[in-house]
């Protein structure tokens, strides 16, 4: 799979974890939906506590762009 396809793919996970965040579902609770739904796929607990913890912080799920060196 290449780096684009896979940055998509991460994308659309965050995004469905951002959903489950909004919706107030706890993260242990997260993991377990993904786990049932996705099995050997889903993100790990840790993965979805930092992201989670990035929400928190930052509401995008999009890499903003730096600045371009001078």
């Amino acid at each position: 799979m290449s780096g684009d396809a896979r940055d998509f793919l991460n994308i659309k996970m965050q995004a469905v974890i951002k959903f489950f965040f909004l919706q107030g579902k706890a993260l242990k609770k997260i993991h377990t939906i993904l786990k049932e739904t996705l099995g050997e796929h889903a993100p790990s607990y840790a993965t979805i506590k930092n992201w989670v913890a990035q929400f928190k912080r930052d509401f995008s799920i999009c890499d903003v762009p730096c600045p371009a060196w001078p």
